[in-house]
């Protein structure tokens, strides 16, 4: 049964593909339409700078803005209480284990 049904879908998926294909029109890309206004090409200079120089520019520059205008004067990591470098915690605010 199993094989039965899977003939079926598949004759409905190409059928469907079939009939979406004959009825769709060609793309006529060689026709111009009203209003359509093509510009110059660019040449490869030219797109790298617009698609690959310029993007990397901005986000150097808005970087570079971010991190000069940052107001942070914490820079330095913190160590944990009891972490090496620092004292032991004592008195009352030292945890006792087990207790």
């Amino acid at each position: 049964m199993d094989k039965k049904n899977a003939l079926r879908a598949g004759a409905l998926a190409a059928g469907t593909t079939l009939m979406m294909l004959m009825m769709s029109s060609p793309a006529l890309a060689l026709t111009r339409d009203d209003g359509d206004d093509p510009a110059q090409k660019l040449s490869v200079i030219e797109t790298l700078g617009l698609y690959v120089v310029a993007p990397i520019g901005l986000f150097l520059l808005i970087a570079g803005l971010v991190w000069v205008l940052d107001g942070s004067s914490d820079r330095q990591p913190r160590l944990k209480p009891g972490g090496r470098g620092q004292g032991k915690m004592e008195g009352k605010d030292q945890v006792h284990a087990g207790a």
